[in-house]
């Protein structure tokens, strides 16, 4: 059965470029955009549009909410904050082939799963080079679409890079500590996440750089394993990093803290500008998940404890976030003078990576870390990004036409154009003349399905309502 909508009489927005086009309506036919300008007629379900501003839908590029107790919620809640799209950042054999047997069993008030790659590469699968690539091909055979890299070290990393790339899947995730990062970048690494983490990006935004580098990697984890195989160390290493996730910010060292102070304070902005100068040149993307940085370099903030979306999150994991924010507390008042500082230095990379032409896009680590919560954290994205000094229109790039172009696929999503995905939010204000008008949606269409402000609302409520 065919099925059509018509928004009318709405102000389309090209992400590309800022451009306007009021008064238009928007023809929705199976899913697709069939036609785009002013005074259509149509036999279709009619949705007045007036007032309202038109953007693509969406994407959080980074972003865990497969593999949680229950996605379903949490995929809801995504979309009642009009993501249509989310790049899963850790995923499994298992979601591998559900996904190619066509069984994933998302709700239909669900954004699309962008990508995936398979289990993230940590000591439970790559303590050595051989356990890496054997790892990396067994992904490639089950139609990953890139590779993580977690917590492997700077010996295995490159080869797991290069075996990778032999094999045509972008590797994408975290820096080893101590890893020369500009060399990572040269050999391809699709994208780093959350501006590391850690002291990566600053070893090599410092006067010091070689000292904090090699303090970095004789500091890092030590989480090496025996070359063979434990019974059930994935379910180990599982939990492990569930714990971890949630702050990794509250098992710092004291050593930890002060090679990080040392590297803020030698920031270097010339020398940041060639470190910009190489991604930009290589092609080297970033996710800096701002607001996952903030909720842990900031963790003990009252105003995250205050946040009224935590009626979405259950009772056992506010608890466990407050427990990390206790712990965090703990810390001397000059360590976390120190982290606060970091957070003010990653605002300013972020800003001079743009200015630099580094492509970047918006994620938000969420679910599992402390006071990241689905759905809202990427509006609290977006603010970071302002707060860094990005323009609004910037902003609404680094969700729609960037992450388009990060994964290939400008020919479906990413503008508001015929043959393309019908994936759109309606916003109540002008996205372009204030950061803040992204969050205030008056609606949400997902694979041309129209959902209103009062049916999120609703669906909001009924999602609060759900947890125990």
């Amino acid at each position: 059965m065919t099925t059509r909508l018509l928004l009318t009489r709405a102000t389309v927005v090209d992400p590309r470029d800022g451009g306007l086009s009021p008064s238009t309506d928007v023809l929705i036919e199976d899913g697709r955009i069939l036609d785009v300008r002013p005074g259509i007629e149509a036999d279709a379900e009619r949705v007045d549009a007036s007032g309202t501003h038109v953007v693509p839908g969406y994407n959080d590029m980074h972003a865990h909410p497969l593999g949680q107790a229950d996605p379903a919620t949490t995929l809801e809640l995504m979309l009642a904050h009009g993501i249509t799209g989310f790049r899963q950042m850790a995923g499994s054999i298992d979601l591998l082939r559900r996904r190619a047997a066509g069984k994933l069993g998302f709700p239909e008030a669900s954004p699309a799963l962008l990508a995936t790659p398979g289990p993230l590469l940590t000591p439970a699968n790559a303590s050595t080079v051989d356990q890496a690539v054997a790892a990396i091909r067994e992904q490639h055979a089950e139609g990953a679409d890139f590779i993580k890299a977690g917590l492997v070290t700077r010996d295995v990393f490159f080869d797991a890079q290069a075996e990778a790339r032999r094999l045509g899947l972008p590797l994408a995730g975290h820096l080893p500590a101590g890893i020369d990062v500009e060399k990572a970048s040269r050999g391809g690494m699709k994208s780093i996440e959350h501006l590391g983490p850690g002291v990566a990006l600053f070893a090599c935004c410092s006067g010091d750089h070689d000292h904090i580098r090699e303090t970095a990697a004789a500091g890092g984890p030590q989480l090496k394993l025996p070359p063979f195989k434990i019974p059930f160390l994935d379910r180990i290493m599982d939990r492990v990093l569930r714990k971890l996730v949630i702050n990794p910010i509250n098992v710092s060292k004291p050593a930890d803290i002060a090679n990080l102070s040392h590297a803020v304070g030698t920031f270097d902005r010339d020398r940041a500008q060639v470190l910009a100068e190489r991604f930009a040149a290589d092609g080297t993307w970033q996710v800096p998940t701002l607001i996952r940085i903030k909720t842990q370099e900031l963790c003990d903030s009252p105003a995250f404890a205050e946040d009224p979306d935590l009626a979405y999150i259950t009772p056992a994991t506010r608890r466990a976030w407050r427990a990390a924010a206790a712990k965090f507390a703990e810390f001397p008042a000059d360590a976390r003078a120190t982290f606060t500082e970091a957070y003010a230095r990653q605002l300013e990379l972020t800003k001079l990576f743009d200015d630099a032409g580094v492509k970047m896009l918006a994620g938000t680590d969420s679910s599992g870390a402390a006071w990241v919560i689905p759905g809202a954290a990427l509006h609290r994205e977006f603010e970071e990004f302002a707060r860094a000094g990005l323009t609004p229109l910037r902003v609404l790039q680094l969700t729609t036409t960037l992450p388009a172009e990060f994964l290939g696929t400008t020919d479906t999503m990413g503008t508001v154009e015929p043959g393309k995905n019908a994936d759109l939010v309606l916003l109540t204000e002008n996205p372009l003349t204030d950061v803040r008008h992204l969050s205030q949606i008056a609606g949400v269409v997902r694979a041309g399905r129209h959902y209103s402000a009062a049916d999120l609302a609703a669906r909001k409520k009924k999602l609060a309502g759900s947890v125990p």
